[in-house]
């Protein structure tokens, strides 16, 4: 058993979206972009997350997703669900016929229960973990690697328009403009 690409994008792009909603809708072509996933693969997702009411859209020029409930109020477990993806690490898919014995009556395997339990126990791994959760992972991870090449030499942060900053290695002190980068 294991989770497939459609659950792993599925998170992907909601991280994503999370990420950048604060400055108004989000395209699936940006996020298409960033995370290296097929504009038609996201769209086909997001049609599914709308349909939960995980994500809202907005048409025309501007438009975009954006989330339908605060990070912290979608878990992990709500998107994979919302994508129809299966989590069942048993052979029967939860019918309980997993053998058929010489006398034609199925019944359960000897394992059942153990991938049964299993099931449980990932269900509520995922559904103890929040979109937030993720999205605070992200920035953390962010913020050490901009660390990290701060310790290598000098760094210039770039401000975008949606007020986050971007750490791009200066290839010298002159590299740095006055009022939109610092040098460490």
């Amino acid at each position: 058993m294991r989770l497939t690409t459609k659950g792993r994008f599925a998170v992907t792009a909601m991280i994503d979206l999370a990420m950048r909603q604060h400055s108004g809708p989000v395209t699936l072509a940006a996020i298409s972009q960033r995370q290296n996933i097929s504009l038609s693969y996201l769209e086909q997702l997001f049609g599914k997350l709308r349909r939960h009411e995980l994500v809202d859209s907005v048409r025309g020029p501007g438009g975009g997703y954006s989330l339908a409930r605060l990070a912290r109020n979608v878990t992990v477990a709500d998107i994979i669900f919302a994508v129809d993806e299966p989590l069942d690490a048993t052979s029967c898919g939860g019918k309980q016929d997993c053998t058929s014995g010489k006398d034609g009556k199925s019944g359960k395997c000897m394992t059942h229960e153990l991938w049964a339990t299993l099931n449980r126990k990932m269900v509520d791994y995922l559904d103890s973990v929040s979109l937030q959760d993720l999205v605070d992972q992200q920035r953390v991870r962010q913020l050490q690697e901009a660390n990290s090449q701060a310790q290598n030499g000098t760094v210039r942060v770039n401000r975008l328009t949606n007020g986050a900053s971007v750490a791009s290695p200066c290839t010298s002190a002159s590299a740095a403009q006055p009022g939109a980068s610092a040098t460490v």
